[in-house]
């Protein structure tokens, strides 16, 4: 059976052959649904191919037969398991975001697309930018670790239905003998997460542009009709947010708008990651033409409230029970008991058992897991397991209990629930005797800065680097030999050494004034310190995808959180004797730690990361002891936990901030404790990261407009160091001098010459040194020339 694909660049139409798995699907199936599912793929396939591609190493045919053959094998899965709702279009080359982005044609006017269909060649021009321009601007979803390319929208954006990949994507399903819910982003939560493009008022209203938009929706809506589609699911996420009355409106606009296009197919309307507020529930179950709605009852268990006080008659339940942002299992039992609640109020006919969200949030399959300890693994379910379990819980809804498969999960429950491993008396302890006391250094950071000053003796604008240095495949190979047993732990040292000793020299000759080692030895920095912290556990491919290829494996936090030994002193003591420069101890701070884990769900978050608080604070105060005179504690994370609701934000920002400190509040005022910070927007929680009262803090900036200059233009006085990130290292790109010495001014305009600090966005671990050197040769050049400036206008 053949399926089309567009080419890159045309729409030419590739032909695939792939099997039929039509006769996998005839017995009947139970009321069971995906939101959506990874798309890496279970070895991280899609990855390598997408970066093949880019390297130039393999054509744009091959890229598509690998994403062709997961594709399949997901469908395949999915009916194999009996799962009824198989969605469609949940795949994706970089992000479901730009892919809406491409199929409503707003492409930013500076890639030069002429129209017709989008291609490669576009598409991952606005992902990753190119040898002429910058990429889109990426940012978190929600308040996952998934970040989404920004749509850039204005008044003059023409519009035109430029991506045909959904009615494609559930083609070629249908070709295979599946039939899928195509999934598409909903139109008012695409303009709610976009921003004004450069030139447009900053207040134009998104919103404004709706009517624009829709007419695509419909033509995408109409093809699916013809292709043979029943169901739609419209992912409207944005419904969770503290929205307005006119944002309210929107919505059921939107849908009146639709409801004509769409009658004749079932329509979903999906939502999660957290409780759906009274207003909003409202506004969504009285949507024209939506047949289904979907909640999160893992996050948004007050929505359950609300769907007791009355659902409208004849509509579809689709209940979010099996997590689909974590990696324990399902408590069966617990979720049967809430389904048949459920099912007391809209029937049985109208109930569909479903993940509280997409599962590419969670690692793809525990089948891999080869290495991992086997009472750990009993307690965990990744994304292929969560299929089963949901099509566990609807059979069992149905009277089709499978007996074995629930008393093995009650037996895994109670094995968790009770094992040894996960208490720590001391540590309880410990953790207990942290309140009451607010954790902050006895010297203010004026009087810090001052007393480090004279130590360190650094020039105004000093420059150093966010940590990591590029990883080569050298190096690579070296920290895998190593953990093989297939070289010494001698040999290793000595490798690591020379590679720190290369990033020493390199620094000194680039004339950076305050030093990183690089962190060779690091794979991750959350990874790294999991592994030599107790409590946590470690999976061999539990990947799950950050941003395009980029995918990270989160660290199982599974019990109570110790420091056995020092973790990073010796090679922190090492990088030192290589340098008089001040060398920056390189630690990740424990909100980090806990937002970039899997943690565990029997105790609240805040509880486990008081204890890695407490494990950093012991590898802080040893650093500084082994003499270490400038500590960064990254806290890149700490926005992204913020809770989605307002009402919810001050009790995180207080328990994460006082976590923080706790790490650093036992040093002396002569060593300056950093921070780092990257990704995010920063502008609503800057009285929070002042409270922090870190010495120096760095923060991605270049990449989101230096929207976060806009705060201290609006008179946010902010004492301590500052280094807002002179250049996207996300990008290939290399800036020029001149570039990079405008930024500075521009940050000049609004803060003390005094406290800025020059450099890059993030960490260079991902970069070449190819783009490295350059890339720093020009931010050390913009530095020297500022100061040059400052000191003759003196």
């Amino acid at each position: 059976m053949s399926t089309f694909i567009l080419s890159p660049n045309s729409r030419q139409p590739i032909s695939l052959t792939e099997p039929s798995f039509a006769t996998t699907t005839h017995f009947l199936k139970m009321a069971s649904h995906i939101v959506g599912y990874p798309r890496m793929g279970p070895k991280r396939e899609l990855k390598f191919a997408l970066e093949s591609f880019w390297d130039g190493k393999s054509s744009a045919e091959e890229l598509q037969k690998v994403a062709a053959d997961l594709r399949s094998s997901i469908w395949k899965q999915m009916a194999d398991a009996g799962i009824k709702y198989i969605p469609s279009n949940t795949f994706s080359y970089y992000d479901q975001v730009l892919d809406t982005t491409a199929m409503l044609g707003a492409v930013p006017t500076r890639y030069n697309w002429n129209g017709g269909e989008i291609g490669f060649n576009t598409y991952f021009s606005m992902a990753r930018g190119n040898a002429s321009v910058p990429a889109m601007e990426m940012t978190k979803w929600f308040d996952t670790n998934y970040h989404f390319i920004v749509p850039e929208l204005g008044p003059d954006v023409k519009f035109s239905y430029a991506s045909h990949k959904a009615v494609t994507e559930y083609k070629e399903a249908k070709s295979l003998g599946v039939d899928t819910v195509p999934v598409l982003i909903g139109p008012v939560t695409y303009l709610l997460l976009s921003k004004p493009a450069k030139g447009v008022e900053k207040t134009f209203p998104l919103l404004s542009l709706l009517d624009k938009i829709l007419p695509i929706y419909k033509e995408v809506i109409a093809e699916l009709k013809v292709a043979g589609a029943s169901w739609i699911q419209f992912d409207e996420p944005t419904l969770v947010m503290d929205l307005d009355s006119h944002q309210l409106k929107a919505f059921t606009k939107a849908y009146v708008e639709l409801e004509s296009s769409l009658s004749g197919l079932n329509v979903l309307v999906e939502t999660y990651f957290a409780d759906v507020p009274a207003d909003a529930f409202k506004t969504l179950t009285a949507l024209k033409g939506v047949t289904a709605f979907g909640f999160d009852l893992i996050r948004g268990t007050k929505t359950l409230d609300l769907i007791k006080g009355g659902l409208p008659s004849g509509k579809y339940l689709f209940a979010g029970v099996v997590d689909g942002r974590n990696i324990w299992a399902n408590d069966l039992d617990a979720s049967l008991i809430t389904l048949k609640s459920l099912e007391g109020i809209v029937g049985n006919e109208k109930l569909v058992v479903s993940t509280s969200c997409s599962l590419l949030h969670t690692a793809v399959d525990l089948v891999n897991e080869t290495k991992l300890d086997t009472e750990i693994k009993s307690w965990l379910a990744f994304a292929a397991q969560k299929v089963v379990e949901v099509n566990a819980l609807a059979k069992a809804l149905a009277g089709q209990k499978d007996e074995a498969f629930f008393s093995a999960n009650a037996a895994a429950q109670a094995s968790r629930k009770n094992s040894p491993r996960v208490t720590n008396e001391a540590v309880q302890k410990a953790a207990a005797a942290l309140r009451g006391s607010d954790h902050r250094r006895a010297t203010n950071v004026s009087a810090r800065l001052d007393a480090q000053q004279k130590k360190l003796n650094l020039p105004i604008l000093p420059t150093t680097t966010i940590g990591s240095f590029p990883q080569t495949i050298e190096l690579r190979r070296v920290r895998r030999e190593y953990k093989a047993k297939k070289i010494s732990e001698e040999e290793y040292v000595k490798a690591i050494k020379e590679e720190i000793s290369k990033v020493v020299k390199l620094q000194e000759e680039l004339d950076i004034d305050v030093l990183v080692h690089g962190e060779p030895e690091r794979n991750d920095m959350v990874e790294y310190f999991g592994e030599q912290l107790s409590g946590f556990a470690f999976t061999a491919n539990g990947w799950v995808q950050s941003y395009g290829s980029r995918c990270v494996k989160p660290p199982i936090i599974y019990g109570d959180v110790s420091r056995p030994n020092p973790m990073t002193v010796f090679w922190s003591t090492a990088a030192q004797t290589m340098t008089k420069r001040p060398m920056k101890g390189m630690l990740t701070g424990p909100v980090t730690i806990l937002n970039w884990s899997f943690v565990r769900n029997d105790q609240p978050r805040f509880e486990t990361c008081y204890q890695i608080a407490l494990a950093i604070k012991d590898e802080v105060e040893d650093l500084e002891k082994a003499g270490i005179t400038v500590i960064q504690i990254d806290e890149a994370a700490l926005r992204e936990g913020l809770p989605l609701r307002k009402a919810e934000h001050a009790f995180y920002l207080d328990w994460a901030v006082h976590s923080f400190r706790i790490t650093n509040v036992g040093v002396q005022d002569t060593t300056q404790i950093h921070t780092h910070m990257c990704y995010s927007n920063f502008n609503d929680i800057i009285h929070s990261i002042i409270d922090m009262d870190a010495d120096v803090i760095t923060i991605e900036n270049s990449r989101s407009d230096e929207k976060l200059l806009s705060v201290f233009r609006e008179g946010v006085k902010y004492g301590a160091g500052i280094g807002p990130g002179v250049y996207d290292i996300h990008s290939p790109r290399i800036p020029s001098t001149e570039e990079i010495a405008d930024r500075i001014n521009k940050m000049l305009a609004v803060l003390e010459t005094n406290i800025l600090w020059v450099n890059p966005d993030c960490g260079l671990k991902t970069r070449k040194y190819a783009e490295v050197k350059p890339a720093l040769q020009n931010m050390v050049a913009a530095a020297k020339l500022l100061r040059t400036e400052l000191a003759s206008a003196k």
